[in-house]
């Protein structure tokens, strides 16, 4: 996990994703890098949009997200359902951004 957070730093501050980089990082950190996982990250990201992955991954990210499906689910109007169902389908829909973002954050480990 280290490696990945390694990479994510080096992407956030616009730096190049490379072997060298995330040994370096890792080292900062304290921890002994492993040449076999710095270079299968490296040859993993190397077809990987990082940017695109990150968008995938933030609407289950973001707190403020599951805070406004909650409350908007929890008001239903008279006739249109109980609140209950209106929980579930929430939750449905929750799930299904967190497969989503999952499917995203796949993409980074190829």
């Amino acid at each position: 996990m280290e490696y990945v957070y390694a990479a994510l730093l080096l992407h956030k501050l616009n730096q190049e994703i490379n072997e060298e980089n995330i040994k370096n990082v890792v080292k900062s950190a304290g921890a002994t890098p492993n040449d076999v996982m710095v270079k299968a990250l490296v040859a993993a990201l190397s077809e990987v949009n990082i940017d695109e992955a990150l968008k995938a991954a933030a609407p289950v990210l973001t707190p403020s997200s599951a805070t406004a499906g909650t409350v908007s689910g929890s008001t239903t109007s008279a006739g249109q359902g109980s609140p209950t169902a209106s929980k579930a389908d929430e939750e449905k829909k929750e799930e299904k951004k967190e497969e989503e973002a999952l499917e995203g954050l796949s993409a980074l480990f190829g």
